[in-house]
């Protein structure tokens, strides 16, 4: 038994006697040359291409010439401090309770989420450290910070911290930060400024200014707390500057019609390969964006749009997207009205119910049970008990009823009777069924209202799930970033289209047939002197509650889909109509738009009969009754 204690101490001693060369030894060592990392400022900026490989923009470091310690203000330093490490001053590099605080937390989880980094352990990691969370990279930097400390003193230190922060956006230390913020150098910012800037370096995707004001607000407001409670401010300062505005500058002075999507390609690329090799490595990002349409639908949907605010409300606001049919390749998306009013992007965030536009899925499925455009359904009241024993009324638009007629006129009006009636017919789960085959994704409710809409879907999902109809009855997956090269050319990232069979032939056709008499009909009655250069067919899309209205339509080249709404979901008023707000938008795109193909395809087995809407019947007369149908 002596034995064995002896030995288990013998072992304990070599143990520890290693343990302590070892960190003497990395304790001397140099992992770096510092002198020649600090001084280090090579980068290569990322370019973005457009789809005939032109450069659209570029993403480069915003990185101003160093400042020195001395034109630090005491605010800027004292923000700093409070926000990140109180005791900097006074610690070696390293913060022992900090690490043994952090120690139980990532226990506690079994993996490495919470640091406990003071402003010497950052300068490592922004000098001289990957990003990612290891146990091995902990120590390193423990090491490394305590090197740092040896060899610069503390004003040294916090201004390779102060020059190398990161805020976002490509913006590298306050120098930058102050400028891109406010149009100030570092030696005019306000307290509340500083606090801002501090505020931001803990994590500027959640409280960057241009990202989240309201973030941003809190995050500033607690770094003064923090001032306050360190003595750095007085009370009177502390209460005063909380209730600041922040004033940020607009986030671009040009008209860019492309910041939606540049902010898009900014936070994947960010997540996916990292800030600095977005900025620094010289990335070759490949879109699908087509300069000219792109160029096009934001002119066109801004004007419109700001048209339809002065006549209905202000705070209207909305999206609009352009999909290659046959490749589902994105040739223009524009998120909203402007980027510097809101950067939330309604095509590719915002869900809403879909209205009326859902009901060419319900149409189709009803051709898969044997149903045709011919059949004659009757618009008229009806009353439904829902299961919680309430009664469901559904109403035209109008308030009025028509009686009979073929579900071609139907879909075309979009009656919202019949559109009920069918779903009734065909029950609940085969509409379901088939919605989910042309990839709609959502909490589908079995009441009668399905057939009226209530699906969510963005804006970018109902235009891919319609081009179906366009693209003769396959699904293919809409993207807009098809490759990333690094700067050898070397291919890392590839998108991968999906392609889904739906529809058969023949079905599709009647519905391209059918849905092409909305365009006709429209046709007819707007005389325009030019008009689209090629067959269309698409379908409006309202709510009940007047909370959305879309237009989501196709030529053989391209489907376009245009939403506008409130970004609080709130409804808009009664005037508010699809024929006048969404559909003239997407009517002038097409117009002012030259296409190679012209015509549809049709099965060739179908063959065409003039009949009349209302009753289902052949007839040999042409008028505003007459429609031609598929069978």
């Amino acid at each position: 038994m002596n034995k064995i204690v002896k030995y288990f101490f013998l072992y304990i001693f070599i143990f520890l006697s290693f343990g302590l060369g070892a960190f003497f030894y990395l304790f001397n060592y140099d992992f770096v040359d510092f002198d020649k990392a600090f001084n280090e400022s090579q980068s290569k900026p990322s370019i973005v291409l457009d789809d005939n490989n032109e450069i659209l923009f570029t993403f480069k470091l915003d990185k101003k010439e160093p400042a020195s310690y001395r034109d630090f203000s005491k605010n800027l330093v004292d923000a700093f401090v409070a926000a990140e490490d109180w005791n900097f001053f006074s610690h070696n590099g390293i913060s022992w309770r900090g690490i043994l605080r952090s120690f139980f937390v990532n226990l506690r989880h079994f993996k490495i989420v919470q640091g406990a980094s003071t402003i010497t352990q950052q300068v490592a990691k922004l000098l001289f450290l990957s990003q990612e969370r290891t146990l091995f990279r902990k120590f390193k930097d423990i090491f490394l910070s305590l090197q740092i400390e040896q060899k610069y003193t503390k004003e040294q230190i916090l201004e390779l911290y102060l020059n190398n922060v990161y805020f976002g956006r490509g913006i590298y230390g306050v120098q930058a930060a102050a400028q891109r913020f406010w149009g100030k150098s570092i030696q005019e910012l306000s307290l509340d400024e500083c606090a801002t800037l501090a505020a931001t370096a803990k994590s500027a995707k959640f409280y960057s200014p241009l990202n989240c004001l309201e973030r941003s607000y809190r995050r500033r407001n607690l770094v003064l707390n923090n001032m306050y409670k360190l003595n750095f401010i007085s009370k009177n300062n502390f209460n005063y500057f909380i209730n600041k505005n922040l004033n940020i500058n607009k986030l671009y002075n040009s008209d860019n019609t492309l910041l939606y999507i540049q902010e898009y390609i900014r936070s994947l690329a960010e997540s996916t390969f990292g800030k600095d090799a977005l900025y620094t490595q010289g990335l070759v990002i490949k879109t699908t964006i087509n300069k000219y349409k792109q160029e096009l639908a934001s002119k066109i949907f801004r004007e419109k749009l700001k048209i339809i605010r002065k006549n209905l409300d202000e705070k209207l606001n909305g999206g609009m997207i352009a999909i290659e049919s046959d490749t589902g390749k994105i040739k223009a998306l524009v998120g909203g009205f402007d980027f510097n009013e809101s950067q939330f992007n309604r095509v590719l965030q915002a869900k809403r119910q879909i209205g009326s536009a859902f009901k060419p899925f319900l149409y189709a499925s009803a051709l898969k049970t044997g149903l045709d455009m011919d059949d004659i359904f009757v618009d008229e009241p009806i009353s439904i008990e829902l299961p919680n024993n309430n009664i469901y009324s559904p109403k035209n638009w109008d308030n009025k009823f028509s009686g009979q007629m073929t579900l071609l006129k139907a879909l075309t009006i979009s009656n919202n009777i019949i559109a009920v009636k069918l779903l009734l017919t065909l029950g609940y789960d085969h509409v379901i069924k088939w919605a989910k085959k042309f990839q709609i994704n959502s909490d589908f409710k079995p009441y009668p209202s399905l057939a009226l809409g209530t699906a969510e879907l963005t804006v970018k999902d109902l235009a891919t799930s319609f081009n179906t109809f366009a693209n003769n009855g396959i699904y293919v997956s809409s993207y807009f970033i098809e490759s990333v090269k690094d700067c050898n050319n070397k291919k890392i990232w590839q998108f991968k289209n999906k392609k889904i069979k739906v529809l058969d032939s023949i079905s599709n056709s009647k519905m391209v047939n059918a849905l092409s008499y909305r365009i006709k009909k429209a046709q007819e009655s707007l005389h325009y002197n030019k008009w689209i250069d090629a067959q269309a067919f698409g379908k409006t899309g309202s709510t009940n509650d007047a909370t959305s209205t879309w237009f989501v339509g196709s030529t053989p080249e391209l489907t376009t889909c245009v939403y506008i709404g409130r970004d609080d979901n709130k409804p808009v008023g009664k005037n508010i109509f699809a024929s006048s707000t969404v559909f003239p938008i997407w009517l002038l795109f097409n117009i002012n738009l030259k296409f190679d193909k012209k015509i549809f395809y049709l099965d060739p087995s179908l063959h065409e009969y003039a009949i009349n809407w209302n009753d289902g019947k052949k007839t040999g007369e042409y008028d505003s009754n007459t429609v031609i149908i598929l069978k």
